[in-house]
């Protein structure tokens, strides 16, 4: 499943405005990106593909509180009152009328813990999915560009973007809450966020990602080397997060919720790079089975025209007049019963020893109207047996070789072995 990022725009949509997208198929690499009219941005390559939409860091305040214990929490608890509980703690901290804006828990908040609280303008947001979905580009997810929580490298990095005119710096991963706040970028900042320009360690020093519009600007300002990372590779980052900014009434139903982390796992097996090593085990598994298969119907294969070959042999050993073989059993049969015919002997076939047997099974007493014969067949008219004198007789017949079965009132005895 290959995924479509969109980067929104800071001002509310129109027919003009143009939306940064980053297209890839496996989550880490940009098969394309450039920008264009919500109308004009491209699918995603692959059925069932998913549109993700990127909050950019500067629209969305963070904020931390701590939820009262008790609170049921979850996509499906996101009620009104929840949201009530959310303004009542963040009314002063707020510059906006609480009720115009949107708020998104972060992913596994537990009631009673410290929370971080995405904020933003909840009519900006919901007009830039509705413009998007009636563009035909609906979308699955909604992630901060930016997030709160551990960084790759377990401290604090720095992202430098913005223009060179203008340039600014993310922190991520600061402080024992691992917050993240955007600054301007300049020496004096520094110095208040405790980033001296060149530091004494080395080994200390924070992670520095530049856009390569103001990586000079940051080199410079910073007195270090920096890592070119584009807008499009931070769109990447941003959709690989467990962040999900559609809560309460921009929310998903539950269903839509499962088939898109289906999809996503789907995705992830199927085209990132950390699962290639699987892939490839998994289709190393399949190879070796679908080749032992193979093998082992060949050695069956091999010895059922084994065994059929001996018993051809056989059936011409023992009776050297038969010239052509079609079918061993019934040829064997055929010629076994020739013979017994010849010697004058009976087979378990013949009248007398089903007659035998049928009468050695019977209860004392018991005889039948009427007896019909056939090679191999016995059938007993006028004969009742309760149930439990059936299932002795059954049982006794058995030993004998035969089997019997009741058929409208008449008692059907067959042979059970070869003649």
């Amino acid at each position: 499943m290959s995924t479509l990022i969109l980067t929104l725009p800071l001002t509310p949509p129109g027919i003009s405005t143009k939306y940064s997208y980053t297209l890839t198929s496996d989550g880490h690499t940009a098969a394309d990106h450039a920008r264009a009219a919500a109308a004009l941005l491209p699918e995603p390559s692959r059925p069932g593909g998913e549109v993700v939409a990127v909050v950019p860091i500067s629209a969305l305040s963070w904020q931390r509180v701590q939820l009262p214990p008790g609170i049921p929490l979850g996509p499906s608890h996101q009620t009104p009152r929840l949201r009530s509980i959310l303004e009542g703690l963040l009314e002063d901290r707020l510059l906006d009328d609480p009720a115009q804006l949107h708020f998104a828990l972060q992913p596994g908040a537990q009631a009673g813990a410290p929370v971080w609280v995405a904020v933003c303008d909840r009519s900006w947001l919901r007009d830039n999915l509705q413009a998007l979905e009636a563009a035909g580009r609906p979308v699955s997810r909604v992630v901060p560009e930016f997030a709160p929580g551990p960084t790759a490298s377990g401290g604090t990095e720095v992202c430098v973007l913005g223009s060179p005119s203008e340039p600014q710096m993310v922190l991520c991963g600061q402080g024992a809450d691992q917050s993240v706040t955007l600054l301007p970028l300049s020496a004096a900042v520094l110095g208040l966020a405790g980033l001296t320009p060149a530091a004494a360690d080395e080994a200390a020093a924070p992670v520095v990602r530049a856009d390569p519009a103001v990586a000079e600007h940051a080199e410079r300002t910073l007195g270090r080397q920096v890592t070119l990372h584009t807008a499009s590779q931070r769109a990447l980052d941003a959709a690989r997060s467990d962040w999900d900014l559609a809560q309460f009434e921009l929310a998903s139903t539950s269903r839509t919720r499962a088939m898109r982390k289906a999809g996503s796992a789907a995705s992830a097996l199927l085209y990132a790079p950390q699962w290639r090593a699987a892939r490839w085990a998994t289709g190393l598994l399949l190879a070796a089975h679908v080749v032992g298969l193979n093998v082992w119907a060949w050695q069956e294969k091999q010895s059922l025209a084994s065994k059929q070959a001996a018993v051809r042999s056989a059936l011409t050993a023992t009776f050297p007049q038969v010239k052509v073989v079609v079918d061993a059993p019934v040829q064997m049969e055929r010629e076994l019963g020739l013979l017994r015919q010849k010697a004058g002997a009976v087979s378990p076939r013949d009248l007398e020893p089903l007659m035998a047997a049928t009468g050695g099974s019977l209860p004392d007493g018991r005889i039948p109207e009427a007896i019909e014969f056939a090679p191999g067949e016995l059938r007993l008219r006028g004969l009742a047996l309760a149930p439990d004198e059936e299932s002795v007789f059954n049982t006794r017949l058995q030993a004998a070789g035969y089997r019997a079965r009741t058929e409208d009132s008449t008692l059907l005895v067959r042979t059970e072995v070869a003649p």
